[in-house]
């Protein structure tokens, strides 16, 4: 099984990513790369409460992520990869081989970041990196839940709404 989602979210560990995607996953672990959270006891507590006891959690710079990314992919268990923008993202690419698949499931507005749909919106620069990965192989989709429908990057970057 291993790691069977890398999801962008700017809101990290919260009921949408446990809840609407863990649970139905039977996921039993989390990977949250982010450099800031990784150095902070405090900012990790935060997040592990929102876990329940049964998924591990582990909070990893990129560098400590592209170290151990072979290991959690062989895991018996399912789980889930969050980072919370696309530069963290790109660089665990660029860092690791393997990646097939990314979801964006939430990149909220921020000064300079154009709405792409309800739950996407994006700078110059992110949609850039997006095209990049997609360039590298990588299918890039947005879909905040798994009942959604994925929406291809092309579609999302030319307007096209999911249906």
């Amino acid at each position: 099984m291993g790691i069977e989602l890398y999801r962008i979210d700017d809101r990290l560990i919260h009921g949408q990513v446990v809840v609407g995607w863990g649970k139905p996953m039977g996921a039993g672990f989390i990977v949250l790369v982010d450099d800031e959270v990784a150095s902070s006891a405090w900012e990790q507590e935060l997040y592990r409460m929102g876990v329940p006891p049964e998924m591990e959690v582990f909070f990893v710079s990129v560098t400590d992520a592209v170290a151990h990314l072979d290991a959690w992919r062989r895991d018996q268990r399912p789980g889930i990869l969050l980072t919370g923008d696309v530069d963290t993202m790109r660089r665990l690419v660029e860092g690791a081989d393997g990646i097939r698949a990314v979801n964006l499931g939430g990149l909220h507005h921020r000064t300079g970041r154009t709405e792409r749909i309800r739950y996407v919106y994006l700078t110059g620069e992110e949609e850039r990196s997006l095209r990049e990965l997609e360039a590298r192989g990588i299918a890039v989709t947005a879909q905040d839940v798994p009942s959604a429908r994925p929406l291809p990057l092309r579609d999302l970057l030319n307007g096209r709404p999911a249906s």
